[in-house]
């Protein structure tokens, strides 16, 4: 098995809320999982579009934050070891001649796995493309909206553009590596945590980065490599020198590469049954907003819901010869053992 190949029981499309509590139900019944998902970290919409929104409908939580919600499911779920793959996403899903699963992912990896579930809210975030003429050529050759490995930087001369966390932390994380970094935003205020804009400030005024408050006016380059990036800012044209570019203009929400794996779909979402959560295709599950089913209700605790089904039936998949005998937490010391609170 390569390097970059990866066999498991489990693989989970989508680090939400929801995907997290199924690496929880899946794991009680010892099967074991690897996440995938296109975000640079665990927790879906919930820590990406309103990480300190408080959410007042989670069982047990009088209100409780996305970010804080992710943190404790991440807490749930650290017993059972899952496997996080983060700022990718699943182009292909692939059946085997033994019935397992392939799938394949934008960053030259494989998974080979018993069972898929797709947890993938509204589909898959992707990055929105700045307003800029013939910038396509150049995306992922110079022109990045995610950070794959961090040594395509390395002695670069790189423009950074946006105010918020991933702008800000990227700034902070390559600085180290790169030949020159310009950081650019449309104004003097920042999105990002404020620690982080401190860390950058201080970069700044150490003379270690460059600061533009402007906003990107064209591109120039050629065969897919930038040379220079040109700005509109309010003392003109300011032309800077740049051999990657990274664009933090925000995220959009689309279906993306699963629309197309032979799933039955109802208005862009995946038909699933209310007894397992199972899509058209055996064995491949969806669970929270991605599915549709007579009474769906989008919300995170019906995900929770979804998710325990989906796990019941997983383990039939992944071991039929194996009796399952339903247990609870309170009271079985088996999983209680696992859960390492016996």
């Amino acid at each position: 098995m390569s390097q970059n190949t990866f066999e498991t029981d489990v693989v989970i499309i989508g680090g939400g809320p929801v995907g997290l509590f199924a690496v929880f139900e899946l794991g009680l019944l010892d099967l074991k999982c690897h996440v995938i998902d296109i975000l640079d970290r665990p927790g879906g919409q919930c820590a990406e579009l309103y990480p300190e929104k408080p959410i007042y409908d989670i069982p047990g939580f009088p209100v409780i934050t996305g970010q804080g919600l992710t943190d404790n499911l991440m807490a749930q779920i650290a017993p059972f070891g899952p496997q996080f793959h983060f700022s990718r996403m699943v182009t292909k899903l692939d059946k085997l001649p033994d019935g397992r699963f392939q799938l394949t992912t934008d960053a030259d990896e494989t998974f080979i796995c018993k069972v898929v579930v797709i947890a993938a809210g509204g589909g898959s975030f992707q990055a929105k493309r700045p307003p800029v003429e013939g910038i396509d050529a150049y995306e992922g050759k110079s022109v990045f909206y995610a950070v794959r490995r961090m040594d395509d930087f390395r002695d670069q001369d790189v423009v950074i553009v946006g105010g918020g966390d991933s702008a800000l932390d990227w700034t902070l994380n390559l600085q180290p590596i790169v030949r020159t970094l310009t950081l650019v935003h449309r104004r003097r205020a920042f999105r990002g945590a404020p620690d982080s804009v401190n860390k950058m400030e201080d970069l700044v005024s150490e003379g270690k980065i460059s600061l533009l408050i402007g906003q990107i006016a064209r591109v120039e380059g050629e065969n897919g490599q930038l040379s220079r990036v040109h700005f509109a800012t309010e003392a003109g044209d300011v032309s800077l020198p740049a051999t990657r570019m990274l664009p933090f203009f925000g995220l959009t929400m689309k279906l993306g590469p699963v629309g197309d794996w032979g799933l039955e779909l109802n208005d862009n979402l995946i038909a699933v049954d209310t007894e397992k959560f199972a899509t058209s295709v055996p064995g491949v599950f969806a669970i929270g907003d991605i599915n549709t089913y007579p009474g769906k209700l989008k919300l995170i605790l019906s995900g929770f819901h979804e998710a325990a089904l989906m796990a019941q039936a997983a383990k039939k998949i992944v071991s039929p010869d194996e009796r399952v005998v339903f247990q609870y937490t309170t009271s079985s010391t088996k999983l209680q053992k696992k859960l390492g609170v016996a």
